[in-house]
């Protein structure tokens, strides 16, 4: 158990370093078709992506393999049976799966590229393929180390031994697993989420059926102290880095027509300001969870109702007025906000570039209405999130 593994299996590191690889290459390739637009099979953002799937497939493979043909294995009592023959964690074939769907969508984007030309919008057949498999990958990653942490959950650890030191390994892990998968999901929506959006109530109702089910399902799973802020965090600066580095190099559009003749990378997105809401549930959760003993002082669908309105509220009285900031105010007009990122197929003049268009814009009566169903939608994601939360706790292979 000693040295810089501590006894978690390589494949673990494996999938977490790939699901990193896979996201910074998505991210890049976005940032990409923003300011290059032309790009290839073998693209540069495009390779990050594929090494990313091809370490985990293999990684993973790999274990799958040593459990199956391995004679007496210890491991396979932990592990799962399928097709009669292999043997392997659950964490092992969901990124298997998910590399195999990553590189099946490889051939399948350049003929479509080749074919149609230039993608207008992100969920594309073959990238709706490359999300599939991504979040696969990103799921398996998550759900190794997962097993790996509940079965060391009941232990009892005391300072300065490896046991401890690997349960706070896998602690982290985890994190940063789930916050990569919470990157995917964001990037995803993130054409119903855009600053300009944020004063439109679709901006709210989307948000209240993705985030509470998954912030919540990862929050009760996760062994941290604050797990839905971690997690959050590490989503944001995940989203920002790329962003903030990337527009220090060069590009120059390569395909026409270029409204906007930019000569450097151009960044995605300022990501949604999940961490005061995250941090209003986690105290909540404080308040009603006994996370060492599971015990509960409300039943999960009053604790949804609670977890759900609360995220919501809070993520209207943060993210509204500084969705009206990144869209109108000239000081987030640089490089750290963000909003002087612009494609170069779009005209630098548009009149809406910093104001709000008036399709963007709701009454107060209607915005009201739909923000009350992104009420009821927020409750019944956080129950499904808790529900899922709750099945996550017991996964041990």
């Amino acid at each position: 158990m000693a040295g810089w593994r501590l006894g978690i299996p390589v494949y673990i590191y494996a999938v977490v370093f790939s699901s990193l690889c896979v996201l910074m290459g998505l991210l890049w390739d976005i940032m990409w078709h923003m300011s290059i637009g032309r790009d290839g099979l073998l693209a540069p953002p495009h390779v990050v992506i594929y090494v990313g799937a091809v370490v985990s497939g293999l990684f993973s493979a790999y274990q799958i393999l040593q459990l199956t043909f391995t004679k007496n294995h210890p491991g396979r009592v932990v592990s799962i049976p399928f097709w009669g023959i292999f043997y392997g964690s659950l964490g092992a074939m969901f990124s298997v799966w998910g590399a195999l769907a990553m590189l099946t969508s490889a051939p399948f984007d350049d003929w479509w590229h080749n074919t149609y030309g230039l993608d207008v919008q992100i969920l594309t057949p073959p990238h709706t393929i490359l999300a599939i498999g991504i979040m696969t990958v990103q799921f398996g990653a998550m759900v190794g180390v997962l097993a790996l942490q509940n079965q060391y959950r009941n232990q009892t650890l005391r300072l300065d031994t490896d046991a401890d030191r690997r349960a706070t390994r896998l602690k982290w892990f985890f994190a940063i697993a789930a916050g990569l998968l919470l990157m995917v999901l964001y990037t995803l929506m993130s054409e119903s989420m855009r600053r300009h959006e944020s004063h439109h109530s679709r901006y709210y109702v989307t948000a209240a059926i993705i985030f509470p089910f998954y912030l919540l399902a990862v929050g009760r799973a996760s062994l941290l102290r604050w797990p839905i802020t971690t997690i959050s965090a590490i989503y944001m600066i995940g989203m920002l880095l790329p962003s903030w580095i990337l527009p220090f190099f060069p590009a120059t559009p390569r395909l026409g027509p270029v409204m906007n003749p930019i000569t450097h990378y151009q960044a995605f997105l300022f990501p949604v300001v999940l961490v005061i809401p995250a941090l209003g549930v986690d105290w909540l959760m404080h308040r009603f969870e006994n996370p060492a003993d599971g015990k509960r002082k409300l039943n999960d669908w009053l604790l949804a109702g609670i977890y759900g309105v609360a995220f919501m509220v809070l993520l209207l009285a943060v993210q509204w007025p500084f969705g009206e900031f990144l869209q109108t105010s000239p000081y987030a007009n640089n490089a750290f906000f963000l909003s002087n990122s612009w494609t170069y197929d779009s005209s630098p003049d548009w009149e809406y570039r910093f104001a709000y268009a008036p399709w963007n814009l709701q009454s107060p009566a209607d915005f009201l209405f739909a923000f009350g169903k992104g009420l009821l939608y927020a409750t019944l994601s956080a129950r499904v999130g808790l529900l899922w939360g709750n099945w996550m706790k017991r996964v041990v292979r």
